[in-house]
């Protein structure tokens, strides 16, 4: 089984480390460092940034032993610890982080990121619906947020957070194809709901009538379509899938009744006049 392409394991080393200067940004601008603890800590980035982990998980380690409690060092301690997988110690800090400094969309989004990791999918919502007010133009919380939703199979929710990320970075065909998947869920879960709560509704009948045409069973998709259009006569796109296949089976006149009813129905609908415009010139040409 291919491994889904959508969302790594982890985020990536450099989308980490960005979170990790965007909280540094704001932390430093709200609570100055003693001097020889922000050297120390300067150090600690650079060996971050060359992928140095065990010197600056000490250089962190060494300033809350010295009793510096600051969110920038929870933070990214949890950065660390998320960069080798060990999502419960990532928790732990981005935690710690949040308690000194609620605010910090960064942590918000990486402790999502863990919980979701851990299966802790209804906490992890709640973190990256968080994460998502905090850093609204920020497509990797909206792209983790809409993963939670799908693990959650929230599915409405899931569309809509790709809608927004396609927004934002409308160039990403990932985004598009996402999106679109997003909706073919959205709508095999409606259709379940419908068959558990109305198995004879018209909307059943009616994707029963596009499976068994797709399977080229016309018989079996014009008696699930003429279901459909008993239990609701007035719904648009019935006498339109009617006509449709009565014009494969080139059943002309049938298929311009049924096209008319359509129109009668939705008379500015363009598939149906398109359709309309076939069976005419199909009829006029047997």
């Amino acid at each position: 089984m291919l491994r889904d392409r959508r969302y790594p394991r982890r985020l990536p080393f450099a989308i980490l480390l960005l979170f990790f200067f965007a909280a540094g940004m704001r932390t430093a601008a709200q609570e100055a460092l003693p001097p020889a603890v922000e050297a120390k800590i300067a150090a600690a980035v650079q060996e971050l940034r060359s992928g140095d982990l065990d010197s600056a998980q000490n250089a962190f380690s060494d300033a809350l032993r010295q009793g510096i409690k600051h969110p920038l060092i929870y933070h990214n301690l949890g950065v660390i610890a998320q960069l080798r997988d060990n999502h419960p110690e990532a928790i732990k800090r981005f935690r710690q982080a949040l308690a000194l400094q609620p605010d910090n969309g960064s942590s918000r989004l990486l402790l999502g990121i863990s919980l979701l990791a851990l299966g802790k999918n209804a906490e992890a919502v709640r973190e990256l619906k968080r994460a998502a007010t905090l850093l609204p133009e920020e497509p990797q919380t909206h792209l983790q947020l809409a993963r939670a939703y799908e693990a959650t199979e929230d599915w409405m929710a899931a569309v809509q957070e790709f809608q927004t990320l396609v927004q934002l970075v409308p160039q990403e065909p990932e985004y598009s194809y996402q999106l679109w998947r997003a909706w073919t869920k959205l709508s095999d879960w409606s259709y379940r709901r419908i068959i558990k709560i109305s198995p004879n509704s018209a909307r059943v009948q009616q994707a029963l009538g596009i499976e068994y045409a797709a399977q080229e069973k016309y018989d079996l998709a014009l008696a699930a379509y003429q279901k459909a259009a008993q239990s609701d006569p007035e719904l648009p796109e019935i006498h339109l899938g009617m006509a449709l296949i009565l014009l494969e089976i080139k059943k002309f006149d049938d298929a311009l009744s049924e096209i008319g009813l359509e129109l009668e129905l939705v008379p500015e609908s363009k598939a149906a006049l398109e359709t309309k415009a076939k069976i005419e010139a199909a009829k006029a040409a047997s």
